[in-house]
């Protein structure tokens, strides 16, 4: 059995074991308010046997993709595990650019002044939680801060901080699992539209002074914070 699925049973039998105590009435306190600390618990727990275990090193690959004369672009990043880290930090030249643990597939389709451009990693990779060193698919990465920007963001089972503060977005999506998500939304891009659509996660959203915001959220048993 891979270590994902020891980590999700676990869960699942404790989880299943405190409900089923709850509804024949052996315990009496609100269960679904114990899943997620129990959650946090079993990341404790799973982060301190990999640092006894160890695990499988990810090598690290640096990229750019060019931005090819487009003057907006579209860029959906399906990230899965790990920390991913993104920020203005582009070349003029450049769509975006950076570190990507385990590599990076993309694919760049222009149509018109629109450059359209899928991000994954360039091998999928089994496990879970795994933002410790020389494991994850830790990406660290900027992305042009000149033109208007669509962003879709699909990560799973990690840490995720973007950046968007100095960023020309104009619609920003969020679709994340278990993990923890930080966003600094946009300063001066004008009108964002934004949604978030967690499951088992933490996400602060800082609005920047002066911005006012409207955001749309679809949560499981997420905590979303928003300041």
């Amino acid at each position: 059995m891979r270590r994902n699925n020891y980590f999700w049973a676990a869960f699942l039998i404790l989880a299943g074991g405190l409900l089923l105590l709850g509804n024949l009435g052996i315990i009496t306190v609100n269960v679904w308010k114990l899943l997620w600390p129990l959650f946090l618990i079993l990341i404790g727990a799973w982060f301190l046997l990999g640092s006894f275990f160890g695990y499988p090193s990810a090598e690290v690959e640096e990229a750019a993709i060019p931005l090819e004369g487009a003057t907006q672009a579209k860029i959906r990043v399906s990230h899965g595990a790990g920390r991913l880290h993104v920020d203005d930090s582009a070349r003029a030249s450049e769509l975006a650019s950076g570190t990507f643990g385990g590599g990076l597939r993309h694919r760049a389709k222009q149509d018109g002044n629109t450059l359209d451009v899928k991000m994954s990693p360039a091998r999928h990779r089994e496990g879970f939680i795994v933002w410790v060193p020389n494991h994850a698919l830790n990406w660290n990465f900027g992305l042009n801060r000149e033109i208007p920007l669509e962003l879709i963001f699909e990560t799973g089972a990690g840490e995720t901080h973007l950046d968007l503060t100095n960023l020309q977005v104009t619609d920003f999506s969020l679709e994340t699992g278990a993990s923890s998500n930080t966003v600094l939304m946009p300063a001066n891009a004008g009108y964002t539209r934004a949604k978030i659509d967690a499951g088992v996660a933490a996400v602060t959203v800082h609005i920047p002074s002066g911005v006012a915001a409207r955001i749309h959220t679809d949560s499981g048993l997420a905590a979303i914070n928003i300041d």
